[in-house]
């Protein structure tokens, strides 16, 4: 259990985009999408051709930000540069002055000299993605929640009960490592204390 959320990024010598509204991100994004240049997104924006880069379609990434942003999992322009690996999207942004992707948060943190972050408006104004922000869910829609799913009668096993306990007790600092935000602290406890009636059978 922890939070994750989506970056937009683009190449750090874009001195004009700030923010893209979901609606623009939808139109950029969307099966057969007419976007071809900056200027289609915005006239004031430069004529020249966009080069898109993202997730993979295997990617669960691509899935939460093909629902969130066009409406449809696995609904999406095929016109991009795709790859499972988020070091070649950095690398692509990187390198492409007319770049603009989106990949997992802590791939942003880890490259943040090398990409320029976009804020996103969900509706209610311009936000970019930070701990704070992907944990209060005011970085929408592209801050998502990560589960981890046990079957009722594999929560039976007490080996299973036992991984458990100890991803609970350890999820925030795991998490923090991986480059996820982890929830807040009462989220675990309360999770931890709900072992004892698994524990007990009940």
């Amino acid at each position: 259990m922890a939070l994750d959320g989506i970056a937009l990024v683009a190449n750090p010598g874009n001195d004009f985009v700030e923010c893209l509204t979901v609606e623009e991100l939808r139109r950029i994004w969307a099966p057969n999408s007419a976007v071809g240049t900056w200027a289609d997104v915005r006239p004031e924006w430069p004529a020249e051709p966009m080069k898109l880069y993202g997730a993979d379609t295997n990617s669960g990434t691509f899935d939460y930000f093909t629902e969130a942003i066009v409406g449809e999992s696995g609904s999406s322009r095929s016109d991009y540069t795709a790859s499972s690996d988020d070091n070649v999207l950095v690398q692509g942004v990187e390198g492409d002055a007319q770049a603009l992707g989106y990949l997992p948060f802590a791939y942003y943190e880890e490259n943040a000299s090398r990409l320029e972050l976009i804020a996103v408006d969900g509706g209610t104004g311009c936000v970019t993605p930070s701990a704070q922000t992907i944990r209060t869910g005011t970085y929408s829609p592209l801050a998502r929640p990560l589960f981890v799913y046990v079957s009722r009668s594999a929560a039976e096993r007490p080996v299973v009960q036992d991984f458990v306990r100890f991803y609970l007790e350890n999820a925030p600092e795991l998490s923090r490592e991986v480059g996820y935000v982890p929830l807040e602290q009462n989220r675990y406890d309360e999770q931890l204390a709900g072992m004892g009636s698994v524990d007990s059978g009940d």
